[in-house]
């Protein structure tokens, strides 16, 4: 099966930045030791702080549907309720 990429568009309520921030940093290491994970990268907007970005690599969607559901994204939900403006999720598969 061809590895499943995820592009994650996180948009943080102006005054909730920081928090968001913080628990999105959290994610980082706990994810990339899960099965399947070949690459999960966080950005954040040069014009726009509020804007956080995950770019990941997957090496198929049954383990990335494992990874939703982990322990540690469910925390990451309940630290940040009510501080996200918008969350857009694109799976993707690479072409070229």
């Amino acid at each position: 099966m061809t590895k499943l990429t995820i592009i994650a568009r996180i948009q943080a309520k102006p005054e909730k930045i920081d928090l968001v921030k913080s628990e999105l940093l959290k994610l980082i290491e706990p994810t990339r030791q899960e099965e399947g994970c070949l690459q999960y990268d966080l950005h954040q907007d040069n014009t726009d702080p509020s804007i956080f970005m995950f770019h990941e690599n997957w090496t198929s969607r049954e383990l990335w549907q494992i990874h939703m559901a982990n322990t540690h994204l469910q925390a990451y939900m309940a630290a940040t309720d009510g501080a996200v403006d918008s969350f857009i999720l694109n799976e993707m598969t690479h072409i070229v």
